[in-house]
């Protein structure tokens, strides 16, 4: 790996004191990074890689590590960061003021454990971000769906708007520069996601809560566990912040009651504060009070999108977009990777990836794709996600694909989980669960078979969408690219 110069031997690690946590709310708070030494373990991810990127932006000389050669890694040398595939002790760069590392990254990885016994502070992935959120106008986007989604319509309504905002995604998005920015307004939009309790490290003057289910059960106990963290994360919100949240969730008062923020509710509910309406390929945004906000035009089929622009929407306006501009960018907005994306087509067959691994992830998803694409058939080829999750919620799994006409499921994605956890079900328990309700579903373990039975059940007038956090996308682009 190529490191950083090194620092004068006699310096030794640096101390944490220039991390120290100040009042956010104090412009002279914001973390200087110009000529820090940081080390990202882990910058493959999208969060990740975005971070590298926005560090570089701000100054940093930035180092990174991963498993494997990716477009998150290639984003990241090109913004440069100088990224290797040697994960060992001996390879850790010299002079390092900083390691972040990804939630996915255990202590005893070698070069975590050659950073803490050389002294150098080990920070989290949402912990540098939080800081990054101190002096700035932070607005973190929170739910067990949707962020990336919200965040990235945001950003793009900012930008069209000339706000300029920084940003950091979970995922890419061509339309507004990939996965992270370094813009010049004092703005600053990231996801905040709950998982090893993540975004209580951020710090927010904004905040919506799109929704509150059960997931990350590997982590939590249960869902009154979840929403105690989202209750802590919405008390970390200032008195001048704001705080949006759905209606429909039936924790919201668990959630908002304690914040010292003002709080305002969206949803579909006559009650809300903010209600959206849908019609054919419209969106319609009310206040209670104020009625008609505004219309906009459909980015993406679904309610579920719909009630992301809106988030996203509200948001803008707390930030001082008017409603006009906002209508009018929306509109315009295309879309990102892996959300109800169109890759293509071949032969009549419709291919569309999605990251959906939830399954409120998956019902929402392909209920927005039938009434869209209106296919002869579908074939959903889903990858699960987590052998915990899929264990946790097989049954809620089991209910989500009335949609789809054809099942095909590869093996559980696995990450994460214990070997314990892993022998503890298979994909096949799925399909065994869906072929129960009366479903075709295959457990199809082998890439070349799982590609034979797609080319014999497709058709022209079918709609192909493979669906999961994992790497099942690649399926979709082998499918494309055959003869």
């Amino acid at each position: 790996m190529t490191t950083a110069s090194a620092r004068p031997a006699t310096m030794g690690p640096v101390t944490d004191t220039w991390l120290a946590p100040a009042d956010s709310a104090d412009p002279a708070a914001r973390l200087d990074l110009a000529g820090r030494r940081l080390h990202f373990i882990g910058v493959g991810g999208s969060g990740m890689s975005g971070l590298a990127r926005l560090a570089a932006s701000l100054g940093a000389a930035c180092t990174g590590i991963d498993h494997l050669e990716s477009p998150t890694t290639a984003a990241a040398r090109d913004a440069g960061v100088t990224v290797s595939l040697d994960q060992s002790a001996a390879a850790l760069p010299d002079a390092l003021d900083a390691v972040i590392a990804s939630a996915a990254i255990k202590p005893d990885h070698p070069q975590h454990a050659a950073a803490t016994q050389r002294g150098v502070p080990v920070l989290k992935y949402a912990d540098m971000l939080g800081r990054l959120m101190l002096g700035r106008a932070g607005v973190a986007i929170a739910g067990t769906h949707g962020k990336s989604s919200t965040t990235a319509m945001l950003a793009h309504v900012l930008l069209a708007a000339g706000r300029d905002p920084s940003f950091i995604l979970g995922a890419t998005c061509a339309q507004i520069g990939g996965s992270a920015r370094v813009g010049t307004g004092p703005t600053l939009l990231a996801e905040a996601c709950e998982y090893d309790r993540s975004f209580h490290h951020l710090h927010p003057t904004h905040a919506v809560v799109l929704n509150v289910e059960a997931d990350h059960l590997d982590y939590y106990a249960d869902l009154d566990e979840i929403v105690a963290a989202f209750a802590k994360f919405a008390d970390r919100l200032p008195a001048h912040g704001s705080l949006l949240i759905q209606h429909e969730c039936v924790h919201r008062l668990d959630i908002a009651g304690r914040t010292p923020a003002a709080v305002a509710t969206l949803g579909f509910a006559p009650q809300a504060d903010y209600r959206i309406a849908v019609d054919n390929g419209h969106a319609h945004l009310a206040h209670r009070k104020q009625g008609h906000l505004m219309t906009f035009a459909r980015p993406l089929p679904g309610e579920h999108m719909a009630y992301n622009a809106a988030a996203a929407a509200i948001t803008a306006h707390t930030l001082g977009v008017d409603w006009p501009a906002i209508a009018d960018a929306l509109s315009t907005f295309r879309g990102l990777d892996r959300r109800m994306q169109t890759l293509g087509s071949r032969h009549g067959v419709t291919v569309v990836d999605d990251y959906g691994h939830h399954p409120t992830e998956v019902d929402a998803p392909l209920r927005a794709l039938r009434q869209h694409h209106r296919p002869d058939r579908l074939i959903c080829v889903f990858q699960p996600h987590q052998h915990s999750r899929t264990r946790f919620l097989l049954d809620a799994f089991a209910a989500s694909f009335a949609d789809a006409d054809h099942v095909l499921i590869p093996d559980i994605y696995f990450v994460r989980d214990s070997e314990a956890e892993r022998r503890s079900v298979s994909a096949q328990d799925l399909v065994d669960r869906l072929t129960a309700r009366g479903h075709d579903a295959r457990h199809l373990p082998d890439p070349a078979d799982l590609l034979a039975t797609i080319d014999s059940l497709a058709a022209p007038g079918t709609l192909l969408v493979t669906m999961g956090a994992g790497d099942i996308n690649g399926i979709a682009h082998r499918y494309l690219s055959k003869a």
